[in-house]
């Protein structure tokens, strides 16, 4: 049995080291020194012997010692609080509070938003037991039964955030935590769609008294951006007036700006060119909720992608889908002609098909090799004659024959053939893979879809020999390329890199990301605040874009609090102490102690 299943703080145990230096004491104290007295000789000798042994004399002496070591250990022991367990009842009152963190709470009213008065209304709500559910998307439990000083700790802590919220959810979330008899208090605007109803009737179907609480005070005026696209090098914006007259509002991204005149319940667009670098999309004037007045965009400085394209058979069907690649621009040379000079130091992209190993030669390659130094890339598309000497370590098959109608093994899970199908081509060259990673293989073991990284740059295996295949044929082909082209530039798409908030970002591995509120180190993060998020160099962003949550307004619920009882009896186990006992055990030691000096004559 642990110390601790007996006392409150053992700890109090280390007091005993005040036994050491009076075990000393005793040690070092010298020994009596008999003294023979001619006046009482008499009496001794006509005795014959003393009338008490020197065991029992040590022992005597020895007695004040064993009091003061008993004194100590009782002192010791009260210090660690020595207890009984003992069974308790207690009246509880529980209540769970739902707290709506989600965007539509930042409604400005009155100078203050509707989130800072639910948090003082669930501050008076908070009791001996309090749970704390936020409606922020996911339902999440901030505190479970916790003290009501626990549960006010945490109110503080808590900010709303700039995503759509899930009410519904947290209502059934706050049903499954809460107890027998608890209170479920709802703190929020129930704005936008009434699915928490059904929630609420689950609930007090258990018996559970829910307490609806709304907070739904301005954004009778509300116009805010709901949507956001992007095509090429330009974003369409969707602008909703939830309000209950004709508005005007200027749209404006850098330098760009339109104005939209809007009917009550109009959703009307336009498209704005993204400015290298990004920016933010605004309305002006701005509102009572300031969240989905602004937009924000993430753009690389330079958003085009420069591709070359060496073949001496120009493949149509890779030209084509390059070609839909809005920031791609591509340039094609046949060998032996000259490499144009690219528009900046290098290609982002050198790409190698159907080439003829004669016309082949070495500045052709030099040019992928400035590509990858650059932080670019290489793709290497297989033939059934390829420069294999040439391309040297960019090509990550070691060729050994042609072979025909193969069987594939399942792709490997990556981002670059996530849900596309591929074919079994008619012919591939059969090899081993000299490095990388197989992301499309034969049951043979020879790689058609390979990536490697190289320094800061990237290579592509691309094994299906075009006149051999019937993948060109299929929709997912243009796909493929539009994933590969932008993996090998190590560019992200505008929509990949704009996000809504309430989307989850995904890195490689676990990376230190900049957001709106500070630094986090995660490997996947939740954008529950609109603004950017960099990381690993990358900049993203993150919107509210979302008609529902934009139309603030909402009508009055009925806040009637049916339910049952509000409290309940647990019985608990508590610590009963009985420092008291062996206080009453050290102040008998010191009254023995004194009495037996006393009866020593040492009084």
């Amino acid at each position: 049995m642990a110390l601790s299943d007996v006392f409150l703080s053992p700890l109090g145990f280390a007091a005993l080291l005040a036994a050491v230096p009076v075990i000393l004491l005793y040690l070092v104290r010298p020994d009596p020194r008999r003294v023979t007295l001619p006046t009482v000789r008499f009496l001794s000798e006509a005795a014959g012997t003393s009338s008490s042994s020197p065991l029992f004399e040590r022992l005597k002496r020895s007695i004040p010692l064993l009091l003061q070591l008993l004194a100590i250990l009782l002192f010791a022991t009260a210090l660690a609080a020595p207890y009984v367990a003992v069974s308790q009842s207690e009246t509880v009152q529980e209540t769970v509070v739902v707290l709506d963190a989600s965007a539509s709470m930042n409604v400005e009213d009155g100078g203050t938003t509707r989130f800072d008065r639910a948090v003082d209304s669930a501050d008076g709500a908070v009791t001996s037991t309090t749970s704390i559910v936020l409606a922020d998307g996911h339902g999440s439990i901030a505190l479970r039964d916790g003290t009501a000083a626990d549960a006010r700790e945490t109110l503080a802590a808590i900010e709303s955030t700039d995503a759509p919220g899930n009410l519904r959810t947290s209502i059934a979330r706050a049903t499954s935590v809460a107890g027998e008899n608890a209170r479920i208090v709802v703190l929020s605007d129930f704005a936008g769609d009434s699915d928490w109803e059904s929630a609420v009737r689950a609930a007090r179907a258990r018996g559970l008294t829910v307490d609806l609480r709304q907070f739904d005070g301005g954004g009778a005026d509300n116009v805010g951006i709901v949507d956001r696209e992007f095509s090429g090098d330009n974003v369409t914006v969707s602008v909703g007036n939830f309000g209950d007259s004709e508005v005007t509002r200027r749209v404006s991204l850098g330098e760009a700006e339109e104005t939209l005149t809007l009917a009550p319940g109009d959703v009307r667009s336009v498209q704005l060119p993204v400015p290298a670098g990004g920016g933010e999309i605004r309305l002006s004037p701005s509102d009572s909720f300031p969240t989905d007045d602004v937009a924000y965009v993430a753009a690389p400085a330079d958003a085009d992608v420069d591709v070359l394209l060496v073949t001496n058979d120009r493949n149509r069907y890779l030209t084509t889908a390059l070609s839909v690649i809005d920031p791609v621009s591509t340039t094609v040379v046949e060998p032996p002609e000259s490499i144009p000079d690219p528009p900046a130091d290098a290609y982002d992209i050198v790409l190698y098909s159907n080439v003829d190993p004669e016309r082949f030669g070495e500045r052709y390659v030099a040019a992928g090799r400035e590509a990858i130094a650059a932080g670019g890339g290489v793709g290497i598309q297989a033939g059934t004659s390829m420069p294999t000497n040439a391309y040297g370590d960019l090509l990550l098959l070691s060729p050994e024959s042609v072979a025909s109608n193969p069987t594939l093994e399942t792709p490997t899970d990556d981002e670059l053939t996530r849900d596309i199908t591929f074919p079994p081509p008619e012919r591939y060259v059969r090899g081993d893979l000299r490095s990388g990673r197989a992301l499309v293989s034969t049951t043979d073991g020879s790689p058609l879809i390979a990536t490697a990284d190289r320094g800061e740059g990237r290579i592509l295996y691309y094994g299906y020999i075009e006149s051999a295949s019937s993948f060109k044929y299929d929709f997912e082909y243009p796909i493929f390329w539009k994933r590969s082209v932008f993996a090998l530039a190590d560019r992200e798409s505008l929509s990949e890199l704009n996000r809504a908030t309430g989307d989850r970002l995904r890195f490689g591995n676990e990376t230190t990301v900049e957001t709106p509120r500070g630094e986090v180190r995660a490997a996947a993060i939740d954008v529950q605040d609109a603004g950017f998020y960099v990381a690993d160099g990358d900049q993203y962003s993150a919107s509210l874009l979302s008609a529902a949550e934009s139309d603030v307004s909402a009508s009055e619920i009925d806040s009637d609090a049916a339910g049952g009882p509000t409290t309940r009896q647990e019985r608990r186990t508590a610590p009963d102490p009985l420092t008291e006992f062996v206080a009453l055990g050290i102040v008998a030691v010191a009254l023995g102690e004194l009495a037996f000096l006393r009866q020593r004559g040492d009084l």
